[in-house]
């Protein structure tokens, strides 16, 4: 089990340069462009069958207790040290990359996005499938900022050289806020580890704040939220996200959605609850607020994006739907109860499953229509794609009610436990103004089902006319790569004890200072 983590944090690595190297003659196949793709699918299907076996070799029976654990010196002076482990945290968030980053690997061999070498491409999703498991992975903080940068660079090149209109714009966006909101948390953890003398997460979590005064809790709790809030994304910290969704290809855009918004709300809930507490509670009524008036400004958004006439693009309306989601996610981490923190973990991965499917959906639409805008799509009576294309247009309209928190499916339980949290919220904080932020974003839920729903009326519904070109249906590959993820929504919907039966022991102990 030692050894699967490590091996799953550094294969990816590995599997990258080796995409660089010219392929041996025999694995060739009809060309060198075909074999670096099929490596792509092997290397991330190795680490997704490796992830796995740490799933079902994990001891669930004790998943508040740390496993798998590297701890290794490594700069003496500083006391940072190579420190891995998985517990119920973090091994759902494990499992989530590595069948995401397989997905858009088994997705890109049949549909590569256009742009240059193959090799290039392949190279960075493997780089950036590392850092993403690195970060879930490591439990020293100076190693989880590195492994938090790590993924920015391959990001900034998916988007400027695979990616469509505006993408040089979409990337510098991108890496200019995620780079500021960086270099303001790595000041944030550095205090934190010189005030109390390591940088390694487990003591920091288990000491639980109290060898650092409230003042300086305070100042980490703003210099590391603020870095985190710019990659979850917070409002007013947003702005980045539906220019890189719009410019990104699509497998650019699933793993942007799908995996990396998942790293700051990650490490709200591995750094800053447990290691800082009172600066969180400090805190923690303002990233409520923030997350409310993210939801409803989200979901405004789209209902301006859907409303016809106004030139929407599809993919940019899902964006901003995950600034509404993600509002949820935040919504449940402020209001530092089991409950609540729990409802966040759990969104986290249903977002990432349903808004992962979404972007695969619109990439085969625009690929289909040539255009992802909601007018042209449309057009006088609807781009009718129940009559044209119904397998594709019924998984459409299925994500959608899936999106907007549908009982029986994924989206429903993170949402209702986050909403639940607020309405009991931890002790010592403002309980009118937390039932405040829950009726806010209950609202907000009903502001995301009307714009899902007229995207599926404008897009699904309409007549069939025969004049109209013919689009092809879901095909081989699309389904092959799309079914694991509507399969888990449903599990996850029907069954969340899969999932709470992880976090809810692990989170338990978080917010009890490292005591089960």
């Amino acid at each position: 089990m030692q050894f699967l983590l490590a091996f799953i944090v550094v294969a990816p690595l590995v599997g990258a340069v080796a995409a660089l190297l010219p392929a041996p003659p025999g694995l060739k196949g009809s060309s060198p462009d075909q074999a670096v793709l099929r490596h792509g699918v092997t290397v991330t299907g190795a680490i997704l069958l490796a992830t796995i076996v740490l799933a079902v070799g994990f001891d669930h029976d004790h998943p508040s207790k740390m496993q798998a654990t590297t701890d290794i010196s490594w700069i003496p002076a500083l006391d940072v040290r190579i420190h891995l482990g998985v517990d119920g945290i973090s091994l759902p968030l494990l499992v989530l990359t590595a069948l995401l980053t397989f997905l858009c690997a088994l997705y890109s061999y049949f549909k590569m996005p256009a742009g240059p070498s193959p090799k290039a491409f392949v190279a960075l999703v493997l780089v950036l499938e590392s850092g993403t498991l690195a970060t879930f992975a490591v439990l020293d903080l100076l190693l989880f900022f590195l492994a938090f940068e790590m993924v920015l660079i391959p990001m900034y090149f998916l988007i400027a050289r695979w990616g469509g209109a505006a993408r040089q714009a979409a990337a510098w966006k991108f890496i200019l806020y995620t780079l500021l909101g960086s270099v303001i948390m790595l000041l944030g953890l550095l205090l934190i580890g010189l005030k109390s003398g390591t940088f390694d997460m487990v003591a920091l979590a288990t000491d639980n704040g109290r060898g650092l005064t409230s003042s300086v809790q305070v100042i980490a709790v703003l210099a590391i939220g603020v870095g985190l809030a710019v990659k979850t994304p917070m409002w007013p910290l947003h702005s980045w996200l539906p220019d890189a969704h719009t410019a990104a290809p699509t497998v650019g855009s699933v793993l942007l959605a799908g995996v990396l918004l998942k790293m700051g709300t990650y490490g709200f809930v591995r750094i800053l609850l447990p290691i800082a507490p009172d600066g969180m509670h400090t805190f923690a009524p303002y990233l409520a607020a923030f997350a409310v008036v993210g939801i409803v400004y989200g979901s405004l958004a789209c209902l301006a994006l859907v409303r016809p006439g106004s030139k929407g693009d599809l993919k940019r309306l899902i964006a901003y739907s995950s600034v509404g989601h993600m509002g949820f996610v935040l919504l449940g981490i402020a209001s530092m109860t089991p409950t609540g923190v729990n409802g966040a973990l759990f969104a986290n991965i249903a977002h990432g499953l349903i808004t992962g499917l979404l972007f695969f959906l619109v990439g085969a639409v625009k690929d289909r229509y040539g255009t992802a805008d909601l007018d042209t799509l449309s057009g006088a009576t609807g781009a009718a794609l129940y009559g044209r294309a119904p397998r594709l247009g019924g998984l459409l309209a299925f994500a959608a009610v899936a999106s907007l928190g549908l009982p029986g499916l994924a989206g429903f339980w993170g949402e209702m436990l986050a909403l639940f949290g607020s309405f009991d919220p931890a002790e010592g904080l403002s309980r009118p103004a937390f039932l405040t932020f829950m009726s806010i974003a209950a609202f907000g839920t009903l502001l995301t089902a009307a714009y899902m729903l007229l995207v599926v009326r404008r897009v699904c519904m309409g007549e069939k006319r025969e004049e109209a070109h013919r689009i092809a249906d879901i095909q081989g590959y699309e389904f092959a790569a799309w079914t694991p993820l509507v399969a888990l929504t449903v599990l996850a919907g029907l069954w969340p004890a899969v999932l709470l039966g992880l976090t809810d022991p692990a989170v338990q102990k978080l917010l009890a200072g490292g005591k089960s």
